[in-house]
């Protein structure tokens, strides 16, 4: 099979729901919700269709698509800026130390401290492949096709962009972070909670959540092991995020205590290593790799391979819809 990752379009409402149902919960970026999915839909249209040349509050779709079929498989989201509609909040994990002259000891608890340190970031997210394409690599093309969507359009995005991998989710759906902190003060589960954030946003938060800080020693110990801690299923996109130059720096999520992964953009190898040719033809030996053409709503990217003198495989220019002369990126697979 062949796969191009493109824009998405309203048109792919039916396919974005029908993988939402699969994700299991906990995945706010991709709720089970039509009317949730359709406003993001609308909003990465109008993003597509943007003129700003400067990063704001736009939120880019992109979908995995079968070009025999035209079945949708996966879908991945790029957040041009966070903290504009609504403040972007996060727990901090820092540490609080105290001195007894008496007792000749000092003290350090480590505690969570709410946080919009991360605003004005850019962020990728909304990561999710159908479990009947989870091979072949198109994980990895899903992801990295993110980041050449990012080099192509590099003026959009911040200097400093996030990742918020999901955390730990027990069988009945539930988690133990939530349970043991935030749930304490909202009066709901954390499927309500993650529900109503998808649809509404985490204004709710800024209005109920406590400002003060809260001492991990004082949290259940179902609370404490899970804090930065992925889900198991994404321990392998956590894996991708460090290739790239990603790294943990103590901040984690309000909702399920994943732990939120961030770089400085133009150190994301994808965006760094990207190269920029105009095809000089047509060739089958070459280096193996991500390429991508067109600008915004035209944006394609696949698997293919590029020739040192600039040729790329007949395959790749069929899919991107290129030719002799026209400019595509690619970095190294």
């Amino acid at each position: 099979m062949t796969y191009v990752i493109r824009a998405a379009r309203p048109t792919d409402l039916k396919s974005l729901y029908d993988m939402a149902k699969l994700t299991g919960g906990g995945f706010t970026n991709l709720p089970p919700d039509r009317q949730a999915l359709r406003a993001r839909l609308e909003r990465a249209e109008a993003a597509f269709a943007s003129e700003r040349e400067y990063p704001s509050d736009e939120l880019y779709v992109l979908v995995l698509e079968d070009v025999d079929s035209g079945e949708v498989r996966g879908t991945c989201q790029i957040f041009a800026q966070v903290g504009q509609r609504w403040p972007f909040y996060s727990y901090r994990i820092g540490t609080d130390s105290k001195h007894s002259e008496q007792l000749g000891r000092t003290f350090h608890a480590q505690i969570l401290m709410l946080s919009n340190d991360l605003n004005g970031s850019s962020e990728v997210g909304g990561l999710f492949l159908h479990p009947a394409a989870r091979a072949g690599g198109l994980g990895l093309l899903l992801a990295r096709s993110r980041y050449l969507f990012i080099a192509r359009h590099r003026a959009r995005f911040a200097d400093r962009i996030l990742a918020e991998l999901r955390g730990v989710i027990d069988e009945a759906g539930g988690s133990p972070f939530w349970d043991g902190v935030a749930g304490k003060f909202f009066g709901m589960s954390f499927q309500e909670a993650d529900q109503f954030n998808a649809i509404h946003g985490n204004q709710f938060i800024a209005d109920l959540m406590p400002k003060h800080p809260v001492y991990i020693a004082m949290l259940p110990d179902s609370a404490r092991s899970v804090i930065g801690v992925p889900h198991p299923s994404g321990r392998a996109a956590m894996r991708m995020l460090e290739n790239e130059g990603f790294a943990f720096e103590n901040y984690i999520d309000i909702f399920d205590g994943g732990p939120t992964m961030t770089a400085r953009m133009d150190n994301v190898a994808s965006v760094a290593g990207a190269r920029h040719i105009d095809v000089t033809g047509l060739g089958e030996d070459g280096e193996e790799a991500l390429i991508a053409a067109g600008r915004l709503a035209a944006f394609r990217c696949c698997f293919g391979t590029v020739g040192a003198d600039g040729t790329i495989d007949e395959q790749a220019a069929r899919i991107l819809g290129v030719g002799v002369g026209d400019r595509v990126s690619w970095v190294a697979r």
